[in-house]
C-alpha cells in the first residue's frame, strides 16, 4: 500500500517512522510519503491561508497550493510507479510497489470533524485499497472547491475520528494510518491478533474486548481469574464473552442496543438480564429504566 500525506507540518508525522508502522515501511510493506504543502506556495512567506468569504473567525486554507500539491501527487502515479512529485518530505522511496500492474484510483481521505465517523469497518475497507492520500488541514479547513474538484478525479472520503475539534488534521491521520496499516498482511507479528479486536468483523463485532492478563500470576496481592489458567478453552471463551458483554454494557450501551437477537445466544441473554438489561418483544435488549421498544 502507498500512503501520501500533504501537510504544513511534516515533522508531526515522525511517529510513522517507529513501532509497527515504521517496521512495515522499512520492510517495504508500506510506502509512506510525506509532502510539505508549503513547497507549492510562491510568495516569500509561503502563505497557505486567507480570510474567509462572508466574514467570521479564523482563516481558511487557500485552494491554489492544495491544488498544485494534489496535482503533483496524483500525477506521480500510484503504486504502479511514476516519478515523485516535488516537496516530498521523507527522503528515498520506502515501498516495494513498483511491480504492481496498471494505474489505480487513489482514495483521498480528508480528516474533518464534519465527516463520517472513522470505524473499524472503514479501516478494514481502506486496508484493501492500494493508494491512500491524506489531506490534514489546519485553521478552519480547506477551501471547499478543492474537495469538489478532486471528487471528480478520486474517491473522496471526509472522515472524523470523533465528536471533538483538534488544532489540525495530523493527529487524525496518525490514528487512521495506524488503524489501517496494522490490518495489512505481515504488519502484525501474529496475523490473527486483529481478529479479536473490539469492533472487529465477526461474532464479537459489536462488543468491546474484555480485560486481559499476563504473568506474573500475582501482582501486589492481585491474582488473575482462575478460569484463565484452567486450560478449559470452552470456559475461557465463555468467560471472555461474558466480560465483553459486561464491559460493553457499562461503557457503550448503544452497541448492546444495536445487537440483533440472532447475535446473542441463551447465555448472552441471561448475562445481560443479570446486568440489569431487559429484552423487548423484538428480541433486542434495553437498559432497565428505559422504555422498551415494542
Amino acid at each position: 500500500m502507498r500512503v501520501d500525506i500533504v501537510t504544513i507540518f511534516p515533522e508531526y508525522l515522525e511517529p510513522l517512522n517507529v513501532s509497527l508502522v515504521g517496521k512495515a515501511r522499512a520492510r517495504g510493506d508500506l510506502d509512506v510519503r510525506v509532502h510539505d504543502l508549503r513547497a507549492w506556495t510562491h510568495d516569500r512567506h509561503h502563505t497557505v491561508d486567507d480570510t474567509p468569504y462572508g466574514g467570521g473567525p479564523g482563516m481558511v486554507m487557500k485552494p491554489e497550493p492544495w491544488g498544485e500539491a494534489l496535482d503533483a501527487v496524483l500525477a506521480a502515479g500510484g503504486p504502479s510507479g511514476g516519478a515523485d512529485g516535488p516537496g516530498r518530505g521523507d527522503g528515498a522511496r520506502q515501498g516495494g510497489s513498483e511491480g504492481s500492474e496498471g494505474p489505480c484510483e487513489p482514495v483521498l481521505v480528508v480528516p474533518t470533524p464534519s465527516g463520517r465517523p472513522f470505524t473499524q469497518e472503514l479501516a478494514v475497507e481502506l486496508s484493501g485499497k492500494p493508494w491512500l492520500v491524506f489531506t490534514p488541514a489546519r485553521y478552519e479547513g480547506i477551501d471547499r472547491r478543492v474537495i469538489e474538484e478532486y471528487a471528480t478525479r478520486a474517491d473522496v472520503r471526509e472522515v472524523s475520528i470523533g465528536d471533538y475539534v483538534l488544532a489540525g488534521g495530523e493527529a487524525p491521520v496518525l490514528v487512521m494510518v495506524e488503524a489501517v496499516a496494522r490490518l495489512l498482511p505481515g504488519v502484525l507479528g501474529n496475523a490473527e491478533s486483529h481478529r479479536d479486536d473490539s469492533f472487529a468483523p465477526g461474532a464479537m463485532a459489536r462488543l468491546l474486548e474484555g480485560p486481559v492478563y499476563t504473568k506474573p500470576p500475582e501482582w501486589r496481592g492481585r491474582g488473575i481469574p482462575e478460569v484463565l489458567v484452567s486450560g478449559h478453552h470452552g470456559r475461557i471463551a465463555r468467560w471472555r464473552r461474558d466480560q465483553a458483554l459486561a464491559r460493553t454494557a457499562a461503557n457503550r450501551p448503544d452497541l448492546v442496543e444495536q445487537c440483533a437477537p440472532e447475535e446473542l445466544d441463551q447465555h448472552d441473554r441471561a448475562t445481560l438480564e443479570e446486568l440489569g438489561w431487559r429484552q423487548g418483544t423484538d428480541g433486542r435488549f434495553w437498559p432497565s429504566g428505559q422504555a422498551v421498544e415494542e
